[in-house]
């Protein structure tokens, strides 16, 4: 297969065919610095489209400050932002999430380790303890019924899902169970991080120019 064009900006080479050329292609120098990819059991997502500055990216950047923060003050373990490569082999998954925490623990158990890439690390391999997905209107399908079912067969014990766009905020942590993802209960708005061990609550409040200002609470 030659290489696919895509708006005269992205080139994708004929070599991808399966998780591990998907890999090569990501952690190399060709990479595009412009637009999401990812490999979820033998389909390429692609997306091209920008971002929500209120109702996407102004939601992550509440969960960063938050989470970033409080985890350096407990020395529980590292959290990444936005642009942080998870790949899982027994999952067939390579994608970027939204956030992405990982204990202590389980980095030094080698449940995640860090890939070398042309300029650092650039990718982890295995399994966090937590991922965060903010659903856009492009990703709909693959945040609520393709990543649920791959984040579980990775093991991983938490999956964060936030859905802005509407009136009111959608917040649910779901925690692994048998059979997949289960939600953790919410009372008032609270839903409980069993790996954090506190409770958070997402409101959707308005500026001083009427546009959508979200606040992100933990107790």
């Amino acid at each position: 297969m030659n290489a696919i064009i895509i708006e005269d900006t992205v080139k994708l080479p004929g070599r991808i065919r399966d998780l591990a050329s998907f890999r090569s292609w990501a952690r190399s120098a060709d990479f595009p610095e412009r637009g999401r990819f990812s490999f979820l059991r033998g389909d390429l997502w692609i997306d091209m489209s920008p971002e929500d500055l209120y109702r996407h990216n102004h939601v992550k950047t509440r969960f960063s400050t938050l989470l970033d923060g409080m985890v350096t003050a407990r020395r529980l373990g590292r959290y990444f932002s936005d642009g942080a490569l998870l790949s899982n082999v027994a999952a067939d998954l390579s994608t970027v999430p939204d956030g992405l925490f990982v204990t202590w623990r389980s980095l030094k158990a080698g449940r995640l380790r860090h890939v070398r890439g042309t300029e650092g690390f650039i990718e982890f391999e295995g399994t966090p303890d937590l991922v965060l997905e903010v659903v856009s209107k492009h990703s709909v399908r693959k945040d609520t019924v393709v990543l649920p079912e791959l984040y579980w067969r990775a093991g991983i014990p938490e999956y964060w899902l936030v859905d802005a766009r509407g009136e009111r905020p959608r917040f649910e942590i779901l925690r692994r169970a048998l059979s997949g993802y289960r939600k953790s209960p919410s009372r008032a708005g609270w839903t409980r991080s069993g790996i954090l061990k506190r409770s958070f609550r997402l409101l959707k409040l308005e500026d001083r120019l009427g546009n959508p200002e979200f606040t992100l609470s933990v107790r």
